[in-house]
């Protein structure tokens, strides 16, 4: 087992300080990004939260290297719902969205499709948690805007025609259609692959969108 950032023996004298130190600082965020790396793997394993000991072995550290970094279990999940955001975002480059309606539906909806499948287990973890913090829900506030962000600017040409009240509701039941838990339900429940799975939502928002405007 390692403790990544604890150093034994003294540094050379006359070593820089500030060089040592920068050192220090890498290995440890170093280390924090291999333990939430390894709660993120057990997640996906199994619905259970981890245990601090479990997390520490699949990550190669001790458990006291776990809490010298993270308060509690919670301020783990906290950093890892930063991880997931930043990296949600990465993944979500937008492409096609001057395209044709069925390349915006399937470029918006493959897209989700991989957040979704990637990041279900945390976000089941995120929602369980949610009311014992306010940074916490701030971050689940965060990532449901980012959606819906999304939905407006991949399907604005069609939401564009409808008047405000009309274009609300239906980018309510676009957030609600492609909702984590919507996906969880299609691959857990009814046990369709990711390919079936991104086809039934297509279908689902090619219905709910109005008729695309011819172009001018």
């Amino acid at each position: 087992m390692r403790d990544g950032d604890e150093t034994t023996g003294s540094a050379s004298e006359g070593a820089p300080k500030p060089r040592r130190l920068d050192g220090r600082a890498l290995r440890s965020e170093r280390t924090k990004q291999l333990i939430i790396e390894a709660y993120l793997d057990l997640l996906r394993e199994s619905p259970e939260i981890p245990t601090a000991a479990r997390i520490a072995k699949r990550a190669g550290y001790s458990v006291r290297s776990v809490f010298e970094r993270f308060d509690d279990l919670l301020a783990l999940s906290l950093a890892a719902a930063d991880y997931a955001f930043a990296e949600g975002l990465a993944q979500a480059a937008i492409r096609d969205l001057d395209g044709t309606r069925e390349q915006r539906l399937r470029a918006q909806v493959e897209t989700r499709a991989g957040i979704c499948e990637r990041w279900l287990p945390l976000w089941r973890v995120l929602l369980l948690n949610q009311n014992e913090s306010e940074f916490l829900k701030t971050r689940i506030g965060l990532m449901r805007d980012a959606v819906w962000a999304r939905l407006s600017l991949m399907y604005r040409a069609e939401l564009g025609t409808l008047p405000d009240g009309e274009r609300k509701k239906i980018l309510i039941a676009l957030e609600q259609v492609t909702d984590f838990e919507s996906w969880g339900r299609m691959r857990e429940r009814h046990g369709l692959s990711v390919e079936d799975a991104i086809e039934a939502w297509i279908t689902a928002i090619d219905r709910l969108l109005p008729p695309t405007p011819e172009p001018r």
